[in-house]
């Protein structure tokens, strides 16, 4: 199994670009704050890298090379002029196509959009900017957000790196996210979260993502699909990248009024805690029917070696089914997102996704009654998991059903996010990694849930198995 070479031993050009394009965030910074690798040389190695690979894999929108090239250049006077402005300046990171950039369109996955452009910079992106990053451009996402398969018939689906040859779910909304990260196109990138839409395509294609409880992250100048319950989210390699990112992109924002009395909260000093004391509940029995005698495998092991770390492992019955709050957690997104997009969705001219059309007209049929329903229906499911989770440190479940389908299986009709919508309709906060593979070499995903606002535990469990574990170092046979 092929690991990362270390940034330690930056020195010169004498990394190859795979080198570099894989190599973990918190290595690249070290390499840059020393000086011992430039973000000229970073950023040139991750544009030949997209040149070479994205006609096959189709991850990004629009590639911002001259922009991100110029940055590289100021960036490295900055830091051998002694200016850095932080210990992530000079970082390339890409940008679901939700995500709003001034002056630079934004689609929003909708062919209709093709000419739209952003009258705005969200507040998620100034703050990565603001601390030197360099933005290599723009990921596909599935159509409004709205689908969990990674699928776009309009504007193109992504290639799940992890099959050269068969083109299989690459999982959504943030589908070109996920496939960048995985493929080496990206060292991380920003998604959303409405349903699962960071954690599945980290599933399928075998990173690391982070949904985040509603407030934690500023979705300001963010394209909205259900303002009640979007989230954005870092997906990364590692944890411990995907933690750099939570702590770059979160804090209050005056311009989004959810973040506002939720104080920043720093995930890295209690990272590398280790798990020794910690109660972790499986999922009830009634709910592995749904996965796959491979994920199901690679679950139980997870929970085998968090034990081993010194994890206790419990039972917790939980009042409801995950399918249950799932279709409360729908409920909010048709009416909501309908009521967003009615006027396209209404419009049969237009050149909308035909699998995205009938997901979003659903929410006309949502009476008044039926929505605030889902609404006080939330309040009192998440008074009735927090007693059942009371003394349990966080909730343990395989993330996706089953690994990456092939795109020609895939049942439109159906959401394959049955372990995932319960998180975002409770407002928990949820971090997916890999954790196994199946017969074909595809990768399998953990879910960790913690209570809201608790993302520094989930990180640090999350950290703890993938220090004894190795599977999120795999690359897929398109990385290359």
């Amino acid at each position: 199994m092929r690991g990362c070479r270390s940034a330690d031993s930056i020195q010169g050009n004498a990394m190859t670009q795979q080198d570099l394009t894989f190599a973990p965030v918190h290595q690249l910074a070290r390499g840059l704050q020393q000086r011992r690798l430039s973000p000229v040389d970073l950023v040139e190695a991750f544009l030949e890298r997209i040149e070479a690979q994205e006609p096959k894999l189709h991850a990004y929108t629009e590639v911002f090379a001259q922009d991100a090239r110029l940055a590289a250049e100021a960036a490295d006077a900055a830091i051998r002029a002694g200016h850095a402005v932080g210990p992530l300046h000079g970082i390339p990171v890409a940008l679901k196509d939700l995500v709003e950039l001034e002056g630079r369109v934004v689609t929003g996955g909708c062919e209709a959009w093709l000419a739209r452009k952003a009258t705005r910079t969200a507040t998620l992106a100034r703050k990565l900017l603001a601390q030197g990053m360099i933005v290599l451009g723009k990921t596909h996402t599935v159509e409004f957000a709205m689908g969990g398969w990674g699928t776009n018939s309009r504007r193109g689906t992504p290639w799940n790196p992890w099959d050269a040859e068969r083109a299989r779910t690459p999982g959504g909304s943030s589908s070109g996210s996920g496939v960048a990260v995985a493929a080496g196109l990206a060292p991380w990138a920003v998604g959303t979260d409405t349903g699962g839409s960071v954690r599945l395509p980290a599933s399928w294609c075998g990173i690391t993502g982070l949904k985040t409880t509603i407030g934690r992250v500023s979705t300001y100048g963010v394209l909205p699909l259900s303002p009640t319950l979007d989230t954005p989210g870092p997906m990364a390699r590692s944890v411990e990248d995907a933690a750099l990112l939570y702590a770059a992109m979160q804090g209050p924002d005056p311009l989004d009024p959810l973040t506002r009395g939720l104080p920043y909260t720093d995930p890295l000093p209690t990272l590398k805690r280790g798990v020794r004391g910690l109660r972790l509940a499986r999922m009830p029995e009634v709910e592995r029917q749904y996965a796959s005698a491979e994920v199901l495998a690679a679950y139980d092991g997870s929970l085998a070696e968090l034990e081993q770390l010194g994890a206790e492992i419990v039972t917790v019955p939980l009042p409801f089914l995950f399918a249950d709050v799932a279709a409360h957690n729908l409920r909010i997104m048709a009416a909501e997102s309908y009521t967003l997009y009615h006027e396209l969705v209404d419009d049969e001219a237009a050149p909308l996704d035909p699998h995205v059309r009938p997901r979003i007209a659903a929410g006309r049929n949502v009476s008044a009654r039926e929505y605030i329903e889902a609404l006080r229906m939330r309040d009192t499911m998440k008074q009735q998991f927090a007693a059942a989770m009371e003394g349990v440190d966080a909730l343990l479940t395989p993330t996706t059903m089953t690994t990456a389908l092939p795109l020609e299986e895939v049942d439109q009709a159906k959401a394959p996010a049955h372990y995932t919508r319960f998180g975002n309709y409770l407002d928990l906060t949820a971090l997916a990694l890999p954790n196994g593979g199946d017969g074909r070499g595809l990768p399998t995903s953990l879910q960790i849930v913690c209570r809201a606002n608790e993302e520094a535990l989930a990180l640090r469990i999350g950290w703890a198995l993938q220090q004894a574990t190795d599977w999120h170092l795999r690359r897929p046979p398109l990385a290359g």
